[in-house]
């Protein structure tokens, strides 16, 4: 997929900065998790983004916020597990990510287009990159190479869309073809290469169970307290409008997402919040995808920035986490921009899952 997208863009400036948005939203659409994302885009692409001038807190900000918008992209686990705690549709929200991870990935691309196109020694190393030539053969064999990426996700997004299978039965399915491509392509060319995906699989599915578990057991301490009960009434009959009941709960998210895994926040607030959320009126499925952008926000976010903690530890002692920190600001910006849009206009979200679900 990278490589598909880097054929696409390699004459634009910045094109390997670019080719890294687009690339971490479609390793998006297969794990869905931007920890993930982060680490195994800063192994892959941040020594060829410094060979070609980018300086190390340029290099480091764009795969760390880029990584941050794959759990919007399908099939968010992040919007599986928000579904599983307030019982809306994971197939709405699904859709609902679409739009929200495509526009972050624009609109960090205009950036790193006009950063990369005003600065000279970056402009000069990718003028003499874009001389290279490819020929037009090789450009459709390196698009093409993206099918195994294409074909899961649009297999996903149909079987949901058209009741083929339900959101579980997908996460199986997908399963199968990614597996099955890799016997294909000879990505498992050793059993052990097998085993260690199927025992990583198991952990993680391992964890999710347990999650779940503690889950139901602090949902039924909140049932017996009345908490949410309690808090709900008090918030709703605040003299206050409800924005700015919304804007306390989005700052608890974002201060939780600097020092918090996203799955474990949800946990912790959903049973919570949910029903405030439902009681000021706001669409759960909008809410889900602005709860999961700004937790992402929260992620790179300085001092702490979970994020941002996993890409030093994938490029190890070649960039300090000062040089990581300081070129973030400019995408947290656009980031909180986004954002803002989002809530402004919740239409970004909910119109695709309201036109293909009503």
């Amino acid at each position: 997929a990278y490589r598909s997208v880097d054929a696409i863009a390699a004459r634009l400036p910045g094109s390997i900065g670019i080719t890294t948005c687009f690339g971490c939203a479609a390793f998006g659409a297969i794990s869905g998790s931007s920890v993930a994302a982060s680490a195994i885009f800063g192994k892959m692409v941040m020594p060829e983004m410094r060979r070609l001038g980018y300086d190390n807190s340029f290099a480091s900000a764009i795969v760390g916020s880029a990584g941050n918008f794959a759990s919007l992209i399908p099939p968010s686990t992040l919007f599986i597990i928000y579904a599983l705690f307030t019982n809306t549709s994971v197939a709405k929200l699904f859709f609902a990510g679409i739009i929200p991870g495509l526009l972050t990935a624009f609109v960090f691309s205009v950036y790193i287009y006009f950063r990369a196109k005003n600065d000279k020694e970056m402009a000069s190393r990718q003028a003499a990159r874009a001389q290279i030539k490819m020929s037009t053969k090789e450009r459709v064999t390196a698009v093409l190479g993206a099918w195994p990426i294409l074909l899961v996700g649009f297999i996903i997004l149909w079987g949901i869309y058209s009741g083929v299978f339900t959101p579980t039965e997908a996460a199986a399915v997908a399963s199968i073809l990614v597996l099955l491509v890799g016997l294909f392509q000879g990505k498992y060319r050793k059993f052990g290469d097998l085993t260690s995906t199927l025992r990583e699989s198991a952990s993680t599915t391992a964890m999710l169970f347990l999650i779940n578990i503690g889950a139901m057991y602090y949902g039924k301490v909140l049932v017996l307290t009345r908490l949410p009960a309690e808090l709900t009434s008090l918030l709703v009959n605040l003299d206050v409008p409800r924005m700015v009941i919304l804007l306390l709960i989005l700052v608890v998210l974002f201060i939780l997402g600097m020092i918090i895994v996203p799955i474990g926040i949800f946990a912790m607030v959903l049973p919570i919040v949910t029903p405030i959320v439902t009681s000021l009126g706001y669409d759960l499925i909008w809410f889900g995808v602005i709860a999961v952008k700004m937790m992402g926000i929260g992620a790179v976010t300085p001092p702490v920035g979970l994020n941002i903690y996993a890409l030093k530890g994938a490029v190890g002692k070649d960039i300090t986490l000062n040089e990581m920190f300081r070129g973030i600001w400019p995408f947290v910006v656009l980031d909180f921009g986004v954002l803002a849009l989002l809530t402004v206009f919740p239409q970004l979200a909910t119109w695709l899952p309201n036109l293909l679900f009503g």
